[in-house]
């Protein structure tokens, strides 16, 4: 290998691009490797400056770079805590990875450039960091919440102790309120604590199908606690009048379009939200409040129908009022059910085995109201449910 046949190989085989550049920044020498790199032919790549091979948006900042360098050379890794850009033939730019080493011979003084393709690199850091910011972002808005579910539920608790005082019948309700959430929480809980023992053991394996079985259980499980969290929080807010009803001018179509594309990923297999819109386009809406509307009337339509079915959200707008009618084919509500639906705390007969607390339609009827409208439905068991929220405009 110290041969200059021996030399030559190392330059023509290496899998890393190398670049000889002269003093005056043109390229003298390459590899077939950089020249596939950069998508040139065979000697395209001879004779000309090497800002060729830089993005257009910084080739005229870089002629002073390398002038300063070839005044002053060091053999060193380019670009340090910098985003390095190199341009192909066709014009695509892509990340690279550079270090230079310098040599000086009787023939003038020059620069090796090894390049590496940094694409792959790259993808790998942005899927790393996207995915470390997506999990530090739900740790960080779940331990929120909890913050905020904890100091409104010991608010809750402060206010129902003294309220006990006047309402005996407020003993049943703690009582029930207490064995709900112990109930609802525990659940969820166990399931995360299990995936997490679980995702820890295939990942030791490298079993990345199973992993990403657990990784799922657990979303669905912190959503589950977050849909409870929320409830809590939304009937402690009611109570305490800190909900106001603020209106603005709102497009319907889009405003829909919105909430469905939100709660398409939690359909089961092969469930579809289909919208239908008449009337008015423009609507005076409070769109926080009928957001929470929709979100529970929706999710509710996604538990309790089966895979494969079509839950259907229709809008009437007119002048006077507007009309949405959540419509699904799932199990239905018992006769005997119906009469207290909207209850606080109530499960139908036949929705024990689904997660819930038996709260959210009591709010709904509350938003209902402070929207200046109402609420309604029709159901049959084992045929499906339509609620219809009407409010005056």
């Amino acid at each position: 290998m110290e041969s200059k046949e021996g030399v030559d190989a190392l330059f023509l085989y290496a899998t890393e691009g190398i670049l000889v550049v002269n003093a005056n920044g043109e390229i003298i020498r390459t590899n077939p490797s950089a020249e596939k790199l950069f998508g040139y032919g065979e000697g395209e790549l001879l004779n000309q400056k090497i800002e060729v091979l830089v993005p257009k948006s910084f080739s005229h900042k870089h002629t002073a770079v390398r002038e300063n360098y070839t005044e002053q050379p060091k053999a060193r890794h380019m670009g340090a805590g910098l985003e390095l850009m190199g341009l192909k033939k066709d014009g695509t730019e892509f990340p690279v990875e550079i270090s230079l080493s310098p040599y000086t011979s009787p023939q003038g003084r020059f620069v090796i450039a090894f390049i590496v393709d940094g694409t792959l690199r790259k993808q790998a850091e942005e899927k790393q960091k996207n995915y470390s910011t997506e999990l530090e972002k739900q740790v960080k808005n779940r331990t929120l919440i909890l913050e905020e579910a904890i100091s409104e539920l010991e608010k809750t608790k402060r206010d129902l102790r003294k309220a006990l005082e006047k309402e005996k019948e407020l003993n049943e309700l703690k009582s029930r309120f207490v064995s709900m959430a112990s109930h609802e929480f525990r659940t969820p809980l166990t399931t995360i604590m299990s995936s997490l023992s679980l995702v820890t053991k295939y990942g030791e394996i490298n079993d990345a199908e199973n992993q990403n079985k657990h990784v799922n259980k657990i979303k669905s499980s912190v959503i589950n606690l977050t849909d409870i969290l929320n409830d809590f929080l939304s009937v402690s807010k009611l109570e305490e009048g800190k909900i106001e009803f603020m209106p603005e001018d709102t497009n319907l179509m889009g405003f829909l379009g919105e909430i469905i594309s939100q709660m398409e990923s939690m359909c089961k297999d092969g469930q579809k939200i289909l919208p239908f819109h008449s009337g008015n386009e423009m609507v005076n809406l409070d769109n926080k409040l009928m957001r929470n509307v929709l979100f529970n009337l929706i999710s509710n339509a996604i538990k309790f129908s089966p895979e494969d079915s079509v839950i259907e959200v229709h809008a009437l707008a007119l002048n006077s009022s507007l009309k949405i009618a959540v419509k699904d084919k799932g199990i239905g509500i018992s006769k005997e059910d119906q009469k207290h639906l909207f209850e606080r705390f109530f499960r139908g007969h036949n929705a024990t085995h689904i997660q819930g607390t038996g709260l959210g339609l009591n709010i709904v009827t509350k938003y209902a109201e402070l929207m200046n409208g109402s609420i309604d439905f029709e159901s049959e068991e084992n045929k499906g449910t339509t609620f219809t929220i009407i409010i005056s405009q």
